[in-house]
């Protein structure tokens, strides 16, 4: 079963499910809630999601690192991808999504990134560069986000069953 971290819950530190940031278009609630379809669409997999899209957020907040609620905003979320095994980022047409670019600069060397960039994003051409010089994968279809994230979730069990197997009595008798 999916378990969903929003902020300003705590960030668990260690997991043995895989565990996915989703970063990507807001843009004040002008995007679609395309986190929201990814929830729901991996609820029954064994994985933490940690999504830093806010159900009741004040658009009009004052950003600047002296505003107490602003800056535990944006620490909470680069919190969130240093501890996720995935960031999986979605830019959806239509949006700017200026800090999602920023975080892709910021994660580009991570080895942590899954990126979503269907045609008409205004910068697509940009964020194909950077995936193709870092080495990040890219898909154009969102569908192809939860596939990717389904596989994962298989990946981590079998490895987590493998290490159990490992550590049983049995097993290093057998050695």
């Amino acid at each position: 079963m999916a378990i969903e971290i929003q902020p300003p819950q705590r960030i668990p530190t260690r997991n043995a499910a895989p565990c996915f940031f989703l970063a990507g278009s807001i843009d004040d609630g002008q995007a679609e809630t395309w986190q929201r379809a990814f929830v729901e669409a991996l609820e029954s997999s064994d994985c933490v999601i940690l999504n830093p899209s806010r159900t009741r957020w004040n658009s009009r907040i004052e950003q600047r690192l002296s505003n107490p609620e602003f800056r535990g905003q944006v620490e909470w979320k680069l919190d969130g991808q240093e501890a996720a095994d995935f960031i999986l980022m979605c830019f959806a047409p239509g949006t700017k999504a200026p800090i999602t670019l920023l975080e892709l600069g910021l994660f580009a060397k991570s080895g942590k990134l899954l990126v979503c960039c269907p045609e008409g994003y205004w910068r697509r051409g940009n964020v194909e560069v950077i995936c193709a010089r870092y080495q990040i994968p890219a898909v154009a279809r969102f569908q192809d986000l939860v596939d990717f994230a389904r596989s994962q979730t298989q990946v981590k069990l079998k490895e987590e069953v493998r290490k159990v197997e490992l550590a049983s009595p049995s097993h290093q008798q057998n050695q």
